[in-house]
């Protein structure tokens, strides 16, 4: 066991996302011996079936066992893609940046309750020593990379599925004190877009789908149904325009960059153009992001 991988896990509240795969953030245990193993995870002695529907949001991911499975999941996608079965691994991870010093120990905790690691994934055998747990905060992790050609102040924007990370960037660091959170993120919007069409036709739209027309603009839908995706879409890109302007930033003058999935949603629906606003529409960013930090801070501790 002689590799040395650092890999970066974005758990997110609809999906989990390395830097290769992306997948839901749902896990299913099966009571039996499965027929078939494709995303099926197997620890302890016990199957489980990620990529299922997505869990339900808890107050947060260490409260039961579901997201250190998925996490488990991750690595063994991201070691499958490096043709790896054995490997030494630092993790990284991260958390919304208001919640970074209050939530970091016990996330850490969680992640690394387990050092030395056994575990099969669509029934290929992994074998993973945990050598470390580093934990950044989401957002900034998705910037790292462009930072150096940040100018005065931009205000960086991580639409997630369930919050929204607004993180100023002052002479190319993050001024922590006047960053914020809002609890406003894509699922709420979902919800919304589900609770009309259950009010107006008594059906709902797979999350999935809407997920996909975010993305394509597309739908195998009746108009009816995509005229509520459509406008529900353009009314959460206005209320956090308007969420922005509450926080003091002007739409016209601040430089803003949007970051990861959510990005999409203020591209497609925002209908603002202007210079001042840019995107970054990569759902892996974070994910990436980890990885960098990481390498960054083993870098640092090498030097000491």
């Amino acid at each position: 066991m002689e590799n040395i991988e650092i890999i970066g896990v974005d758990h997110g509240w609809s999906q989990m996302k390395t830097v290769h795969t992306v997948f839901s953030s749902g896990v299913e245990e099966i009571l039996s011996e499965p027929a078939f193993f494709d995303d099926v995870l197997e620890y302890d002695g016990r199957y489980y079936k990620v990529g299922t529907k997505r869990d339900a949001v808890m107050e947060n991911k260490i409260s039961n066992e579901d997201y250190y499975l998925l996490t488990l999941a991750s690595i063994a996608k991201e070691l499958q893609v490096r043709n790896l079965n054995e490997a030494k691994v630092v993790l990284g991870a991260g958390l919304p940046v208001t919640r970074y010093g209050s939530e970091k120990k016990d996330f850490i905790a969680y992640l690394s309750k387990n050092t030395d690691l056994s575990f099969k994934f669509e029934k290929e055998e992994y074998r993973v020593k945990l050598e470390k747990v580093a934990v950044f905060p989401q957002g900034y992790a998705a910037i790292v990379d462009q930072i150096s050609e940040f100018g005065k102040k931009v205000v960086v924007v991580d639409i997630g599925s369930w919050t929204i990370d607004i993180i100023p960037i002052i002479d190319k660091k993050p001024d922590e004190a006047n960053a914020n959170t809002i609890a406003e993120g894509l699922i709420p919007c979902m919800r919304r877009i589900n609770k009309q069409c259950m009010r107006l036709y008594n059906e709902k739209i797979d999350e999935e789908i809407i997920k996909n027309y975010i993305i394509t603009g597309k739908a195998d839908l009746d108009d009816k149904f995509v005229e509520i995706m459509e406008s529900n879409l353009k009314e959460f890109a206005i209320n956090l325009f308007n969420s922005l302007r509450e926080e003091g930033y002007s739409l016209s003058t601040t430089q803003f960059y949007f970051v990861c999935g959510g990005a999409v949603v203020m591209k497609h629906f925002g209908d603002f153009t202007q210079k001042n606003i840019k995107y970054n529409l990569d759902v892996k960013a974070n994910a990436k992001g980890y990885e960098r930090l990481a390498k960054i801070a083993m870098a640092r501790n090498a030097r000491k």
